[in-house]
């Protein structure tokens, strides 16, 4: 009898596991998280890209390559992004005014920045890439977390990096490029932010 009883309970306990089995996995939101705290594997589909930063790395455009390449003077400092760096030399910035910054497209040099070895850098057929471009000031602000003086709306911003076509590594000097509607160039350096001029064009 108590055998009986003993496999009658083993199959009620088989029987019970078994139902609703084939009901899908479900997730409980944790109390007090609202829909829009839930986490999802799924990225948001983004159907418009007018309000975003694409990050990509693509050779320079013909537009863009025509206006970055030449000699370009620092004319002045715009400011600082909004992170402390102690080599941005605040509050008056590296000493890089009236310095000088040789862009071609089978050579780069940054020594002109004479008052600093350490941005000092040279390259023979450099690799030049846009690696982000934003369609307007908000995206780019909210991606970097940079305010540059005088930008509009409706500005496109291509940041451009300089790397060795070799061993494909960005230049050790801590310089990137910010070229605005490919018509305007600005330097980052750490986290300082300065206007270029350009004084002459590719030879």
């Amino acid at each position: 009898m108590k055998k009986e009883l003993g496999l009658l309970m083993l199959w009620s306990t088989i029987l019970l596991s078994g139902c609703g089995a084939d009901k899908p996995a479900t997730v409980t939101q944790g109390t007090g998280d609202s829909p829009s705290k839930q986490i999802t594997t799924q990225p948001e589909q983004n159907t418009d890209r007018s309000g975003d930063c694409t990050v990509d790395r693509i050779g320079l455009d013909s537009e863009t390559a025509q206006n970055f390449y030449g000699t370009w003077e620092v004319e002045k400092l715009l400011g600082f992004a909004n992170s402390y760096n102690d080599a941005s030399e605040y509050p008056t910035g590296q000493k890089f005014i009236g310095d000088k910054i040789i862009i071609k497209k089978d050579f780069f040099s940054s020594k002109g920045l004479k008052n600093y070895t350490k941005y000092q850098t040279e390259l023979k057929n450099p690799l030049y890439e846009i690696t982000t471009i934003c369609t307007d000031s908000t995206s780019f602000y909210r991606f970097y977390k940079i305010d540059i003086p005088d930008l509009n709306i409706k500005d496109v911003v291509k940041v451009i990096d300089v790397s060795d076509p070799y061993t494909k590594l960005g230049i050790p000097s801590s310089l990137n490029f910010f070229a605005i509607n490919s018509d305007r160039l600005i330097l980052l350096s750490e986290a300082t932010i300065f206007e270029l001029k350009k004084i002459a064009d590719e030879m």
